[in-house]
């Protein structure tokens, strides 16, 4: 399995399994492919976050850091 991050833009906050997931930090997907891990952020966020991302990004940009979302 592959690591694949999820960003989420000013406005897209949501609650995933009792944590927060907004601006000010990326969520890790676990999965097989890119398409795998972009079609479980479009089905469980109902198509409201910002990237699905290959690479982790600079994380000076999110000071919450990282969250495993499965």
């Amino acid at each position: 399995m592959k690591e694949f991050y999820i960003s989420f833009g000013q406005s897209h906050t949501h609650s995933h399994n009792g944590k927060t997931l907004d601006k000010g930090c990326i969520g890790i997907v676990k999965a097989k492919t890119y398409e795998e891990a972009h079609d479980w952020a479009m089905k469980t966020f109902k198509g409201v976050f910002c990237f699905c991302l290959i690479s982790k990004p600079d994380m000076i940009f999110y000071p919450r850091g990282l969250i495993n979302l499965n």
